[in-house]
C-alpha cells in the first residue's frame, strides 16, 4: 500500500529484455537494506518486488502483465521514474490510499502552463469512465492527484509547482504514455453495487 506522495526518483541505468519479462537496475538515493529485498516498491505507480542491491543500484523483474499494463515496456535507459516505499503502521496519509496495481495507460494529449501550473489532459480507454468522478484522487505515474474535469475522452489535472519539482511529471510531454491507477474505492464499490 502507498500514498502516492513522492519524495524521491531513480534513473533507469539499465534494462534486460526476455520474451515476456524485463529485468530493471534503477539507480536512486533511496536508501536500501537487505532486510528491504522481498518488499513491495512504487516505481512510477508500478508496485514491484524488490529482488536485488547493490549499492546505490535497485533490481526489479517485470512479468508480461506489469509490461502489457504499464509502460514500462517503452522505457529507455535514462529515463526518470517516481519511487516511493510501502507505508508504515502508523505513517501520516497525506495522498491517498493506492496499491501500486496500475489499471491502464493513458496519453498525454495536451499540457497548458498557468502561471506555474501545468494543466495536463491526459486520454484514456473509455471502458474505464466508470471510475472517473471530478474532484477525486487518481495516481498518474505514481503521483497522487485530483482530476479537475472530466472530457469525452479525456480527463484533466492540474499540477501545482511542487508537485512538478519533486517527480517526473515535469518530463512530460505531448504524446507521452502515463501509468493510470484508478481510486480504489471506487472500484470496489461499482464491483458491489453490480
Amino acid at each position: 500500500m502507498f500514498n502516492g506522495i513522492i519524495y524521491n526518483q531513480g534513473v533507469i541505468k539499465s534494462k534486460t529484455k526476455n520474451k515476456n519479462s524485463l529485468y530493471l537496475k534503477i539507480e536512486t538515493n533511496l536508501n536500501f537494506n537487505n532486510k528491504d529485498i522481498g518488499t513491495s516498491i512504487s516505481c512510477n505507480g508500478v508496485c514491484l518486488t524488490l529482488t536485488k542491491i547493490l549499492k546505490k543500484n535497485i533490481f526489479f523483474y517485470l512479468s508480461k502483465e506489469t509490461l502489457d499494463k504499464s509502460n514500462f515496456k517503452f522505457i529507455k535507459t535514462g529515463d526518470k521514474i517516481n519511487i516511493e516505499k510501502s507505508m508504515r503502521y502508523g505513517q501520516e496519509i497525506s495522498g491517498n490510499y493506492t496499491q501500486g496495481h496500475v489499471d491502464t495507460t493513458g496519453r498525454v494529449v495536451k499540457i497548458i502552463v498557468l502561471d506555474k501550473t501545468w494543466k495536463i489532459s491526459i486520454q484514456y480507454p473509455s471502458k474505464f469512465k466508470k471510475y472517473l468522478i471530478e474532484k477525486a484522487s487518481i495516481n498518474i505515474n505514481g503521483v497522487s492527484l485530483t482530476i479537475s474535469k472530466i472530457n469525452k475522452k479525456s480527463f484533466e489535472l492540474d499540477v501545482i509547482p511542487h508537485t512538478l519539482k519533486l517527480t517526473n511529471l515535469i518530463n512530460l510531454k505531448k504524446g507521452d504514455l502515463v501509468n493510470i491507477e484508478f481510486d480504489i474505492f471506487s472500484k470496489y464499490l461499482l464491483k458491489i453495487n453490480n
